[in-house]
């Protein structure tokens, strides 16, 4: 790689946003930015990881209490900030670029539009606020996988993910004026610490099965019939856990009837932009270090930097396609999974190329170039594969004509 190579590349790692920014926006990149170069980063994603949250703490209270972030989606009238998808999209490319294990995917992204959607106004009023102050995290719990309970790999209405009112899954039963609940969900993203859990179970039995939304408030005393397990991850800064109900209590979220399956899938639409700006945030300074260790290296020849750039041309190409799907209203059923596509692939691609030019140091455990790896191949396990999310696209689109019947 020459002198001309590295520039470019180096220069493309502080491009301007695909679409110009406000000055507001541009701010809240600046200052979580700065932020993040201070208190986080791959190399202190570690010792954030082994704290029993997860996460670090003092940093998911500084993102929420000198930034807003925990709040940045929400309405004004709950204690948020009340901006829209674009800033979110921002906020999450910055904390993918630092690999920052914290709440922001399962509070912000996932439960909070869930909360804001189906419930209740005294539910609500409750919740949203501490939500916003970061008093509150939340997590998603669903038997099945989660990139289908979410419609992004298949139709959330056909599909049996969640048991099917069957067999397996998590079963709701009204009793006593109330409702408790039966089975165990698998990977729930920040399942071992949230103190709410947001619970997909069926309700009604085989003849009358519906799909509904619980809350398990774990945040106060033991919760009788609740056990919650943290698992070994393939990527450390996404903690994962299993949850087991057995008769536990639980109040229902909104009321009957509510379109949960619709919620679940709007959700899902707007959580793969904020998947897709992770993933970019990540291949790019994945990018930007490869660039610099085979600079530093000064090998003779051109191979190395034309794989680069091929890799840069990619990653934009994901980028340009996340920003605009963030600013779509919506967003349309096709964009976010589409740029969530986009964005793995390049992830996956960057990260591999990273950890070959590093040589055998690239694969030992305490290397950074292994976190991106290791974050590559566990979004896709978590949200993919590609393949299903571009066939679900395709599928929508109705590009598959009778074979997708």
């Amino acid at each position: 790689m020459d002198a001309a190579d590295s520039a470019a590349l180096t220069a493309a790692g502080t491009a301007p946003f695909a679409i110009p920014l406000t000055d507001e926006q541009q701010e809240i990149r600046r200052a979580l930015r700065g932020l993040l170069t201070e208190r986080a980063g791959p190399g202190r994603s570690r010792g954030a990881t082994a704290t029993p949250q997860g996460y670090d703490p003092e940093l998911w209270a500084a993102m929420s209490g000198t930034l807003g972030l925990a709040g940045l989606t929400l309405p004004r009238e709950y204690g948020g900030a009340g901006r829209g998808p674009v800033e979110l999209a921002l906020v999450c490319e910055e904390t993918g670029r630092a690999l920052a294990p914290s709440p922001l995917l399962a509070t912000s992204v996932l439960a909070a539009p869930l909360l804001t959607a189906l419930g209740t106004p005294a539910q609500r009023a409750a919740l949203l606020p501490r939500l916003a102050d970061s008093s509150l995290t939340c997590a998603l719990a669903v038997a099945g996988p989660l990139a289908l309970a979410l419609g992004l790999t298949g139709d959330n209405t056909a599909d049996d993910w969640s048991g099917g009112g069957r067999a397996g899954g998590v079963q709701a039963h009204a009793a006593d004026g109330g409702w408790r609940l039966y089975g165990e969900a698998a990977q729930v993203v920040d399942g071992h610490s949230a103190g709410l859990l947001l619970v997909a179970a069926h309700a009604g039995g085989f003849a009358r099965s519906r799909t509904l939304l619980f809350l398990v408030r774990t945040d106060g005393p033991g919760v009788p019939g609740l056990v919650r397990t943290r698992q070994h991850t393939l990527d450390p800064t996404r903690a994962r856990a299993t949850v087991q109900f057995r008769d536990t209590g639980a109040e229902l979220l909104g009321e009957e009837p509510a379109d949960v399956l619709g919620a679940l899938a709007a959700t899902g639409r707007a959580a793969a932009v904020m998947l897709a700006a992770e993933a970019v945030g990540a291949a790019r300074e994945a990018l930007d270090r490869a660039v610099a260790h085979v600079t530093a290296r000064e090998r003779p020849g051109r191979p190395a930097g034309h794989r680069l750039a091929d890799l840069h041309a990619q990653i934009e190409t994901a980028r340009s396609l996340t920003h605009r799907a963030a600013r779509e209203p919506g967003p349309g059923p096709e964009s976010g999974p589409l740029a969530l596509a986009h964005a793995l692939d390049a992830l996956r691609a960057t990260t591999g190329e990273s950890v070959q030019l590093h040589g055998g140091t690239g694969t030992a455990w305490e290397h950074e170039a292994r976190l991106f790896f290791e974050r590559a191949a566990s979004d896709e396990l978590l949200f993919g594969p590609v393949r299903r999310l571009r066939a679900r696209v395709a599928e929508r689109a109705g590009l598959l004509g009778e074979a997708a019947a």
